[in-house]
This record gives structure tokens, C-alpha cells and sequence, in this order.
């Protein structure tokens, strides 16, 4: 199939930024005690914190961030994957966007 015949190329990006920005990861830390789980458009949209982490403010504090900078990572690299995706099926060189 044509990649320039549905729509245009545009209204293709439009749509891969959009599932993008639905798509949901997890990021964790302390092997699992604290989770939290976002969107590509970096939404938080739980955490969940295991009550032993509850034991210690600093250490529950720092695997909050610690999980949250990981969903982070997560979600930036599933958007550029999609991205790469895209280039590839419009059969752009590998690289040429910068990914």
C-alpha cells in the first residue's frame, strides 16, 4: 500500500503522534515497590507504592521519583519507536529524523 495515498502524510504523523500519546507505560523502582503508569503525553495516571516502601519517607520519596523518571524514559522512548516506525514505512533512511 501506498503510504502517500491515505490521507497525506500529515494527517499519517497526526495519527501516530495520537496513538502515541495514548499508549500507556509502566516505570518502576525498588524491584517493583513503587510503580507508576503514564501516557505518551506524560500523564501520570497511577502510582501504585507497596505499603513496605510506606516505611521509610525518604526511601518511598526517592523510589517515587526514581519510578516516575523511569515511565518517563519509557514513554520517550516508545514515542520515538512509533516515530521510527513511521519513517520507515514511508521508507525514509534510518536516522534522517534524528531517532
Amino acid at each position: 500500500m501506498d503510504p502517500f495515498a491515505m490521507g497525506g502524510i500529515q494527517a499519517q504523523l497526526k495519527a501516530v503522534q495520537e496513538e502515541a500519546a495514548r499508549a500507556e507505560v509502566e516505570g518502576s523502582a525498588g524491584s517493583g515497590l513503587v510503580v507508576v503508569r503514564m501516557n505518551g503525553a506524560q500523564d501520570v495516571l497511577a502510582v501504585h507504592i507497596d505499603p513496605r516502601a510506606l516505611a521509610d519517607r525518604e526511601l518511598c520519596e526517592d523510589l517515587v521519583r526514581a519510578a516516575t523518571n523511569d515511565a518517563v524514559r519509557r514513554s520517550r522512548e516508545a514515542q520515538a519507536e512509533a516515530m521510527r516506525s513511521f519513517a520507515a514505512r514511508l521508507g525514509l533512511p534510518p536516522g534522517l529524523l534524528g531517532l
